[in-house]
C-alpha cells in the first residue's frame, strides 16, 4: 500500500503542476500571465491576460487536473487515505507546480476540482458560497477565501470521513494562505472588483 500511494501522489502532483494557464495565454495569445496582472497563472489572470477564452480554457483544465486524478484513485482503490493523499498532491502540484520552480495559482479551481469527484455535495455547497459572496461584492478573492472555510464546514456534518475533513481543512487553508495578498488589499479596502478597471 504505501508503495501505491507514493505512486499514486507523485503522478497526482506531476499532473497538478501542469500550467495550463501559462500554456494556453501563450498558445492563443503569446502572452505570459506572470507579466500581467497579479502575475499568477490561475484562471483569473489568465482572463485578465489573454481575454474570456483563455481564462474558460484555464478555469476547466485545473478543475480537471484536480478532478480526474481523485477520480482514477476512488475508481481503482476506495481507500480513503490514498484519495485524501491524491487529492492535496494533486492541488498542492498546482500552487508550487515543479515545472515553474514551484511558484503556481492560488488554487481555487483545482480545489474545487479534487473535492467534485469525491464529496460532490460539498463541492456544490461551497461552491455556492463562493458564487453568493461573489455576487452580493465582486470580490473574487473573497469569494474564494469564504469558500475555502465552508469546505470543512460543509464536509463534517455531511458525513465526510476523518480523512476527507482533515484534507477539506488542508485545502482550504493552504488555498487561504496562498490569498495573503489579497487579503492585506481586502482590508486596506484597495482589492479590485470584478468589472473595474
Amino acid at each position: 500500500m504505501s508503495g501505491m500511494i507514493w505512486i499514486a501522489a507523485i503522478a497526482a502532483y506531476l499532473i497538478g503542476s501542469i500550467p495550463f494557464g501559462l500554456l494556453f495565454a501563450r498558445w492563443l495569445t503569446g502572452r505570459d500571465p506572470r507579466s500581467h496582472g497579479s502575475g499568477n497563472i490561475g484562471a483569473t489572470n489568465a482572463m485578465r491576460t489573454g481575454g474570456k477564452r483563455v481564462g474558460a480554457l484555464t478555469l476547466l483544465a485545473d478543475i480537471l487536473k484536480g478532478t480526474i486524478p481523485v477520480a482514477v484513485a476512488i475508481m481503482f482503490d476506495s481507500e480513503q487515505l490514498l484519495v485524501a493523499i491524491v487529492a492535496l498532491a494533486a492541488f498542492i502540484g498546482h500552487i508550487f507546480p515543479l515545472y515553474l520552480r514551484f511558484k503556481g495559482g492560488k488554487g481555487v479551481a483545482t480545489m474545487f476540482g479534487v473535492v467534485i469527484p469525491w464529496m460532490p455535495w460539498v463541492a456544490a455547497g461551497s461552491f455556492a458560497v463562493w458564487l453568493i459572496v461573489f455576487r452580493l461584492t465582486r470580490y473574487v478573492s473573497l469569494a474564494s477565501i469564504i469558500a475555502g472555510i465552508a469546505l470543512p464546514l460543509f464536509a463534517w456534518p455531511l458525513g465526510a470521513s476523518v480523512e476527507a475533513v482533515v484534507a477539506c481543512l488542508l485545502l482550504g487553508g493552504l488555498m487561504i494562505a496562498r490569498h495573503y495578498s489579497n487579503i492585506g488589499r481586502l482590508w486596506a479596502g484597495i482589492e479590485p472588483k470584478t468589472g473595474s478597471s
